[in-house]
Formats: C-alpha cells, structure tokens, sequence
C-alpha cells in the first residue's frame, strides 16, 4: 500500500489501544477489500493477504483465462497467462497483483472510514472484555463530570457511571476528584459497554475489608455476608478459618486501624463487625448485640424468630428507627420479631388463660400443654387430634373434643392487636447506647 511501513504503524496503534495486532491486520484487510469494491464493482474477485516479510497488504486479482478479451478487468488471454504461469489452460482463473496506489481518492477516503468504523468497534470490544471480567472488583478512577442523576467516572480506558441511587447519600464530588467504587454491571451496548458503579452495595463493604485484612485476602478469615444502609450503618459478618485467628480482631486491627480505612472511605458510615455462628438463634444474638438476649423461639417453617429481650434492652435491640433489627434481619436472613420481656409475658399469662377456658380442661393438663409448645388456643388447634392423644394420654374423641373447642374459641376471639409495644415495626425512642461489637 501507499504506508511502506504499515507494520510500524500497526504494531504502534496495537500498543496504544490495547487491540490485537491480527485484529488490525483484519481490519485493515475490510477496508482495503471496501476500497477496491468501491472502485471496481461487487464483480471482481480478489484476494488480500498481509506479507509478514515486507509488512504490507498485497491486493491479487484473479482473472479467467480466454480466448477473446471483452472485459479486460476481469479477463485475461491465455498468451499473457502463460507468461505468469506456463501451465494454465482455457477457463483457469490466474491472480494478478493490483497496484493498490491507482484506488483513488474516493475508494482512499472509503477506506478510512472503514477504518475507523472497525477501529472504534473493536475498542469497544476490547474495553468490554476488559471489563465484564472484573464485575464485583473495586476499581479507582476521577469524576470526569457531575449532574443531577450521576456521576461519570474516568477508569482511564474507559468512562463509567455512578447513578444517583448507587450514591452514598450527602456525598458530593467535584470533577477532578478521585473516587472507589464496586463494578456492578457491564453491559455491552451498540454505542459502547457501560459500565455502571456502586457505592452503596453491601459487596463494596466487603470489597474494602478484603483490601485492607490480609487475613481475608489469604483465606484465614472468611466473609459471611454484609448488610449495610449506606451513609448511616452496615454489619459485616465474618468466622476464623484458623482456631489461633480472632476473625473480629483481625477486621478491626491495631488501635481500630485497619476499620477506620474502610469508614474514613464510607465517609463516617459507622460498620459493626459480628462474629458468625452456625447456630442461626447465636448468630442473631451476636447480630443483636450488645443488647442482652432472653430467649429466642425459632419457627423454621415461616422462617422467623421471636427474640425477646429485657425491657430495658428493648431500644438497644430494636435500633433508632428500627435500624438495629432491620440489618440484623438482612444479615441473618431471618425474620425478626423482637419484643420485651413484659409483653412475652403478657401473652404467655392471656395464652393460658385461653387454654383454661377450655371446656373440660385442667390446670394440669395446661401446664402440660404450656411444657410441650401449647402456648395458646390458636397452638391447639392447630394441632392434630392423633398427635395430642399419643403425647398427653388422651382418647382420640377426647382429644378431638379438644382440638374442634379450640378451634371454636379462636373463631369467635376478636383479632388480636398486633401493634404491640416492642414489636419489629414499631419505632424505639433514641438509643444513644445503640452500639454493636466493634462499633466505630
């Protein structure tokens, strides 16, 4: 071609956009197979092949060999074949080399634009790759530019995008500044991969805990999960995998040190860090802390727990606004039910009264029922008429009497209000003692 030195050129465009030299090469080939279509028509067959030795695109124009020359473009005699090549006959098909610099200028600036057409598609493939494999890496860049609704961020190969919703709430930036944030998405789209950030995302917690705890890094201590309300709190939940490593320890650091990074780069988001358990009931409790736990009832089958807790712990447990249970709850993965001492007692004393009232029942056989689970009329009937019959040493007709009177009782009872005091979503008064293990 007209560059003499094409290879340089090639090899110098690979290193500066990060595309694959043959990739070029490819692209080169396109837009010199466009320039001569655009020349010579959709009719002529050639063929393009780059010549490794010379660094150059070499045009070959395949001509049929006849007798009587009408399309000279396109044919050639079979006196000028034999002189490319002795052994061609009648109907052969011979490639001529073209001179690439007779093209002119309109086939040249066809060229081009394939060019960069190809160019910018294959950056575009190159960034997305780049990228779509470092989805939940945390990456560094500077705010190129400030709206409303997001924040475009320069990763240096590429530009991103910080939504509103995946803002930290009262954070402000200034273009310029320099920002961390978690990959959450890449998409590949016609104009180019977007890649979209999070700062609000509980893994960007985690993220930062395995930047700065080498144990995380190297597998001594493991993450469970996290649950975070950015700006405000997050719980991080983590186990030792080396019985001689606190795993609690090791996340706060010397003097809280290796913490404060990670809420110096929450800017002030106060983060707690619990110690997992493979009980879910002790699990909550560390989640809770360091309000002091009575008791907890577990119901597997709807998946909630009822923590009763010290009338005086009711604000610790609960939270301002209801925040201590809230991530509690997202972190166990458990739903909370948490409520005072009085009150579970309160509904324990109603629930017996309940059973007492019971046609044919005595204060024995309630106490029983109380041991057993049956803490209430709506617990009985529930119940099936064989199984209480087998567990308290009743007739089955005894025991049906039971259950349908029950039953009975729950019907004409008037709803019961749920709002009670210290429920999950009632809002505790301010706790200024709301701390949790770790806090900073």
């Amino acid at each position: 071609m007209l560059i003499t030195d094409m290879k340089r050129v090639i090899e110098q465009v690979s290193r500066d956009k990060g595309i694959d030299f043959y990739v070029l090469v490819k692209t080169l080939e396109e837009a010199l197979r466009s320039a001569v279509k655009k020349k010579f028509g959709n009719k002529i067959d050639i063929e393009i092949q780059y010549n490794e030795e010379s660094g150059e695109l070499e045009v070959f124009q395949f001509k049929n060999v006849v007798e009587t020359i009408t399309d000279p473009d396109f044919e050639i005699s079979l006196e000028e074949g034999r002189k490319l090549d002795p052994e061609c006959e009648m109907g052969d098909s011979l490639g001529t080399k073209m001179d690439t610099t007779t093209f002119g200028r309109i086939a040249a600036q066809s060229a081009k634009q394939v060019i960069i057409q190809k160019l910018k598609a294959a950056e575009r493939s190159v960034v997305y790759q780049n990228f779509i494999g470092r989805k939940g890496e945390i990456v560094n860049g500077i705010v190129q530019r400030v709206s409303r609704n997001e924040i475009i961020v320069n990763l240096g190969q590429a530009e991103a995008v910080l939504p509103k919703r995946e803002q930290i709430p009262n954070e402000t930036y200034r273009r310029g500044d320099r920002i961390r944030a978690y990959i959450l998405k890449v998409h590949d789209e016609s104009r180019g991969p977007q890649i979209v950030l999070s700062r609000t995302h509980p893994d960007f917690l985690i993220n930062l805990f395995k930047t700065e705890v080498p144990e995380i890094s190297e597998g001594m201590v493991s993450v469970i999960g996290a649950a975070r309300e950015a700006g405000s709190r997050g719980k991080i939940a983590v186990r030792s995998n080396d019985p001689d490593i606190d795993p609690v320890g090791a996340c706060v650091g010397i003097k809280g040190s290796r913490v404060q990074s990670v809420v110096q780069e929450l800017k002030g988001e106060k983060i707690d860090i619990i110690p997992w358990h493979i009980d879910p009931a002790k699990f909550v409790c560390n989640a809770l802390a360091p309000a002091e736990i009575s008791r907890v009832i577990i119901d597997e089958v709807n998946h909630v727990m009822e923590v009763v807790v010290p009338d005086d712990s009711l604000s610790i447990a609960i939270g301002k606004q209801g925040q201590n249970v809230r991530l509690a709850s997202k972190l166990s993965g458990w739903h909370l039910d948490v409520i005072s001492e009085k009150r579970y007692n309160e509904r324990l004393q109603l629930g017996f009264a309940s059973l007492m009232d019971l046609p044919g029942m005595t204060e024995p056989l309630a106490n029983l029922l109380f041991e057993k689970g049956y803490f209430s009329t709506e617990d009985v009937s529930k119940a099936l008429p064989e199984e209480l019959a087998q567990e308290f040493n009743l007739s089955e007709p005894e025991a049906r009497d039971l259950v349908e009177a029950a039953t009975n009782q729950q019907t004409m009872a008037e709803p019961e209000d749920d709002a009670a005091d210290g429920s999950l979503d009632n809002s505790a008064g301010d706790d200024d003692k709301d701390t949790q293990n770790q806090e900073i």
